[in-house]
């Protein structure tokens, strides 16, 4: 179904100064009947419990193990050996909503503290390789700026902005800051910047996470093969990845790198905590373990069990996404007709389905309940070429993670990115957290966003501001 805005008289009774700054509404499509994000499981809640509130149909012994689940992802795990310990003996998070306060995003340390500091904790994964992509010895993927009582963390991370300032056409301004990283307190001894890429993560909201787990591949495929739009420069490309032996359809990660919630990654290489998946120290072979050893750690038993994981990963896929806000404001619905004139919905998909059976959790557990809603998540969960040359850097990170290279990042999915604010207190974007705003995380597109970015800037104040609004609502 679908609404048409025929005549400029309407918003001109309500906005008279929009059709003075010359605002064009003939003749522009939306769709209508978003605000349900995600059917059975949209959720009226817009206070700081918006990303963390369980869906309508969590129940009975659903909602007893939701609870469990809830628990285990919150709760500070500590360095000893029973139930909620088994942290480090090096770590990135102590627990899941350390860096994913309220199932969102924790304000990130690159800003107020640059980076992990002294004590300091960054909420964020520092990602570290050689020049030609091969890791460091004696060092894994993700480095581990934290560490339990008497252990050596493996490094700090640092991080300085450099600012440039710009101009829309109609003279307003806008600034964009550039993140330089260096690392310093390297266990080993000091490496080289000149043989080091480095690639630092924020959080991702975990809005909808049941939702993508329950994307039929099927459309995502279809939509591969005909996302193509030349004449705005937009070729959207699956990931694919192996997990568990098996190759399929990534779409979880900031590169579509992961097919599932990777809860026992989490555990092992945020936490450290030891699991079945995973029943190796993140650390196995560094002189931390013996510093673990002889502060008493034990090594030969698993931390977690997997069905207390399942249990996170059931939390995780049962919680509820926000509905759309304000969908009867004038701005905002002049905000939702230049999205759409933006082009912004090539890559911002803004229906897709999911599959008819649901999801089956990591432990065999289904949640049929899933299955068979029309959705409404703003991504189309592909890959997209986001430029290399805005200042100098532009997006690229020189992470290759499955088929995505360092240029290409997977659809952002928008729905609650409204209520971050609220949720998270603050309002960084982007897979580093660089951009303060929505205006800057939009000029920060480049590559196969370049086109969408150009009809932004070029719109007037009036209309991006009504944009900005429209995504506030999401």
């Amino acid at each position: 179904m679908k609404k048409l805005w025929t005549t400029a008289i309407i918003l001109s009774a309500i906005l008279p100064s929009c059709v003075e700054d010359g605002l064009d509404v003939l003749d522009v499509e939306i769709p209508a009947g978003y605000e349900l994000s995600a059917g059975t499981a949209s959720l009226f809640v817009n206070s700081s419990k918006a990303y963390d509130t369980p869906a309508d149909w969590v129940s009975g012994t659903y909602n007893s193990r939701f609870n469990r689940g809830d628990k285990l992802y919150d709760d500070m795990r500590t360095s000893s050996n029973g139930y909620g310990g088994g942290l480090g003996p090096v770590y990135a998070g102590y627990s899941c909503g350390s860096c994913h306060s309220n199932a969102g995003r924790t304000k990130p340390a690159g800003w107020a503290d640059h980076g992990s500091g002294p004590y300091g904790f960054s909420s964020a994964l520092v990602y570290v390789t050689r020049k030609n992509g091969a890791f460091f010895q004696g060092y894994g993927r993700v480095l581990h700026d934290q560490s339990i009582y008497g252990v050596t963390p493996e490094g700090k991370f640092h991080v300085d902005w450099d600012y440039e300032t710009f101009s829309f056409p109609d003279g307003e301004t806008y600034e964009l800051a550039k993140p330089n990283y260096t690392i310093t307190d390297w266990y080993l001894g000091d490496i080289s910047p000149d043989d080091l890429f480095c690639t630092v993560r924020i959080p991702l909201r975990h809005v909808g996470m049941g939702q993508i787990m329950a994307l039929d591949p099927l459309e995502i495929e279809a939509l591969a093969r005909k996302s193509n739009y030349p004449e705005y420069g937009i070729s959207g490309r699956c990931n694919y990845v192996v997990e568990r032996g098996v190759k399929m359809l990534g779409v979880s990660g900031n590169k579509a790198q992961h097919a599932d919630l990777t809860v026992e990654l989490g555990f092992s290489s945020d936490m450290g905590v030891t699991n079945s998946r995973y029943p190796e120290e993140i650390c196995q072979g560094q002189h931390q373990m013996t510093q673990g050893s002889m502060m008493g750690l034990l090594y030969d038993k698993l931390d977690v069990s997997t069905e207390d994981m399942e249990n996170v990963d059931l939390y995780m896929q049962c919680l509820g996404v926000p509905a759309r806000r304000d969908v009867n404001d004038p701005v905002v619905q002049m905000g939702e007709q230049k999205f759409y004139e933006a082009k912004c919905h090539l890559c911002h998909v803004t229906t897709l389905h999911t599959k008819s059976t649901g999801t089956v959790l990591l432990n065999g557990t289904r949640l049929p309940w899933l299955g068979g809603q029309t959705i409404h998540p703003y991504s189309d969960f592909l890959l997209h070429d986001m430029g290399s040359e805005i200042m100098g850097v532009g997006l690229n990170d020189n992470y290759v993670s499955g088929l995505a290279m360092g240029n290409e990042w997977r659809t952002t999915p928008l729905w609650g990115i409204g209520l971050q604010e609220k949720v998270n207190g603050h309002t960084y974007f982007l897979h580093d957290g660089r951009a303060r705003n929505f205006v800057e995380a939009i000029m920060w597109h480049g590559g196969e966003g370049e086109a969408s970015k150009n009809l932004f800037k070029n719109m007037s104040k009036t209309e991006r501001d009504a944009l900005v609004r429209f995504l506030q609502s999401l």
